[in-house]
C-alpha cells in the first residue's frame, strides 16, 4: 500500500524528543484496514517514509485511532525539515 499525505511536523517532548507527521483520518483508516496483518505488535505498522528524495524506514505509532509518522533526524538534516514545516510525503507499506 502507498499513500501519499500532507501534513504539518510538530514536535513532541516525551520521555525522548520525537518529531512526527499525523497521518489524516481517511488515509488512518485505510492503514487501520491492514494493520492486524502487517503490525509487529503494540499496534505499531512498519512503513518507509520519503520525503524529496530521502526515504528512511520506520513504523507509524498509533494515536488516538489514528497514525503519526516520525520524522527521523536523517529526513529532517538532508531535507532541511523543521517543525511548523509543512511536508508531502509517501508511506509504503507492505500489506
Amino acid at each position: 500500500m502507498q499513500l501519499r499525505i500532507e501534513g504539518v511536523i510538530w514536535y513532541w517532548r516525551g520521555p525522548a524528543p520525537f518529531h512526527f507527521v499525523t497521518v489524516p483520518p481517511a488515509e488512518s483508516e485505510m492503514i487501520h484496514d491492514v494493520a492486524s496483518i502487517v503490525t509487529y505488535g503494540w499496534g505499531m505498522i512498519p512503513a518507509s517514509v520519503t520525503i524529496g528524495s530521502t526515504t528512511v524506514t520506520t513504523a507509524l505509532w498509533p494515536k488516538e485511532g489514528g497514525y503519526i509518522v516520525p520524522i527521523k533526524k536523517v529526513l529532517q538534516d538532508r531535507e532541511g525539515l523543521g517543525v511548523d514545516d509543512v511536508v508531502e510525503l509517501v508511506l509504503d507499506i507492505d500489506a
